[in-house]
């Protein structure tokens, strides 16, 4: 049971990596912070992936874990992270390197969003991968009406900052 779980665990997580990468891009600025976070989003995830019941998502479920994982990391100050140690569990997440050459013209965009406050990086990058305003709605914990409003906002700070 517990090796289908985590084999299930590990097929989905690795399917979905890019959720991860993307969350990881907009919180650090650094490789290292990146792989920091990265691992521990993947040891959040596991954590709560029993609790995970199926009434969202599973996408939707993995951007809320790993997009609170990573405000509460981030918010504060000093930016230092502390993590769990993967030794700790008896499995291994494969890393695999972000290839960004696809993105490269996303990047002012994503030193753009850093800029952002947290509420408003979580909408960029959930509008980013397409998610309904419902979606966003749900992963966020507020409702389709907020998150619209919210992301009018979040894209005018955007254009100001770009200079659009």
């Amino acid at each position: 049971m517990e090796k289908d779980l985590e084999k299930d665990f590990l097929d989905k997580i690795d399917k979905n990596q890019n959720i991860i990468h993307k969350i990881c891009r907009a919180y650090t600025s650094d490789e290292d912070s990146h792989k920091d976070l990265f691992q521990e989003i993947t040891i959040q995830l596991w954590q709560a992936y029993g609790s995970f019941r199926g009434e969202a998502k599973f996408t939707t479920w993995m951007y809320r874990v790993a997009l609170n994982t990573a405000i509460s990391i981030y918010r504060k100050k000093s930016r230092q992270v502390n993590t769990s140690s993967m030794d700790e569990y008896n499995f291994q997440v494969a890393y695999k390197p972000y290839d960004s050459t696809e993105e490269e013209q996303l990047e002012l965009i994503y030193k753009a969003i850093q800029q952002l406050s947290d509420i408003d990086k979580a909408l960029i990058l959930l509008f980013l991968e397409d998610k309904s305003f419902k979606e966003i709605g749900e992963t966020l914990g507020i409702s389709y009406v907020n998150a619209r409003v919210k992301m009018m906002r979040a894209k005018e700070k955007l254009k100001k900052i770009i200079g659009v």
